[in-house]
């Protein structure tokens, strides 16, 4: 019972200092949001809680078998040795996640960590994600603990922005790094989670994924690859009659199609970052400034709720600018127009157009 896929070598550091008896009370698990880091914690967590219930009898790595008590208990969402800290709901908006993780969440821990664990010796605690901690009070609580933990007690922190963490966790934590999938792990990934779709579905969500299967997974379902394609197209053509981004527009703008609008503000910027891979000097220069403003614009209408039509006309605008400039139509010569004279006028009216 795992689901990951990948990260070898963060699995075999950490499998080395379990087996190895040199077991850190504290793990920073670090690398871009949706590769897996929070799949690698859980998956970790039962394989402590498993070993400490029957040790020596785990074949090698982090794989616990689902018919293992501990499998059962953490399934049930019950295991009496394990926390794992997240954003909880709001009192208002169940729909909707609070801003940080409490300072009144890490306090909870206080009776969970003043008695013995109840199955082995050991204990585990998930938090997902240290960074949205409540500064300053949920992060300096748990640094307390983190400073002086209970024997047996391990600590697994998932962090998308370990720079955004109290430097002084940071240096209590050991550090393991997680990387981007490759595309045949993406593809394995994808396969397991969504075995209904079609192939050339995942094969656009690998790409779109960008070796995070947490990202790719979201966009399950919203054909983001002809989203993409529109969007590679004015950036490849220009859109000089507005006709791409006003069908985009239209595309994005019902109710209906939200979830598409919200992934519509995530792709531009990173079509924007693929393009920007090909160009040198001044183009280059044009791709970073580019991709700069395209994640303002999109940051900007999610907090400010801006009009769909403006936005993505705007985002749309912006691409627009990468495009290499078309030839200048001709200018067509002018005409001249006599206009007869008026009954009692001396002259006649002569008019240019062009």
């Amino acid at each position: 019972m795992t689901g990951l896929r990948g990260h070898r070598a963060a699995i075999d550091a950490f499998t080395a200092a379990s087996t190895g008896g040199a077991l850190h009370h504290a793990w920073l698990l670090a690398g871009p949001l949706g590769v897996g880091k929070a799949t690698f914690a859980l998956a970790a967590a039962l394989r402590l809680l498993a070993e400490g219930m029957t040790p020596g009898v785990l074949p090698p790595g982090l794989a616990v078998p689902d018919d293992h008590p501990a499998a059962k208990l953490m399934i049930a969402g019950s295991h009496p040795d394990l926390r794992v800290l997240r954003r909880l709901s709001k009192k208002d908006k169940e729909d909707e996640l609070a801003r940080s993780i409490t300072v009144d969440q890490i306090r909870s821990l206080g009776p969970f960590l003043g008695t013995m664990p109840s199955l082995s010796p050991r204990r585990v605690i998930v938090i997902d994600a240290a960074d949205d901690l409540e500064r300053p009070g949920a992060s300096n609580a748990l640094l307390k603990s983190l400073e002086e933990p209970p024997a047996g007690t391990v600590f697994l922190l998932v962090s998308h922005a370990p720079g955004r963490l109290l430097p002084t966790i940071r240096s209590r934590c050991r550090l393991l790094r997680f990387d981007p999938l490759d595309d045949a792990e993406m593809a394995a990934v994808l396969a397991d989670i969504l075995p209904e779709a079609e192939p050339d579905e995942r094969a656009a969500l690998v790409r779109i994924g960008e070796g995070a299967p947490g990202r790719a997974i979201g966009y399950a379902g919203l054909d983001l690859g002809a989203i993409d394609a529109a969007v590679e197209a004015i950036g490849r053509d220009g859109d000089p009659m507005l006709t791409r981004r006003a069908a985009l527009a239209r595309a994005l703008s019902p109710k209906a199609a939200q979830p598409r609008y919200e992934a519509f503000l995530d792709r531009v910027p990173a079509v924007i970052a693929r393009m920007t891979a090909l160009r040198v000097g001044g183009e280059l220069r044009a791709a970073l400034d580019a991709y700069d403003e395209a994640r303002k614009v999109a940051a900007a209408a999610r907090s400010l709720s801006l009009d769909t039509q403006g936005t993505v006309y705007e985002l749309a605008a912006i691409v627009a600018r990468l495009a290499p400039p078309g030839p200048t139509p001709p200018i067509p010569p002018p005409t001249i127009v006599v206009a007869p004279a008026q009954a009692g006028a001396h002259v006649c009216i002569v008019e240019r157009r062009v």
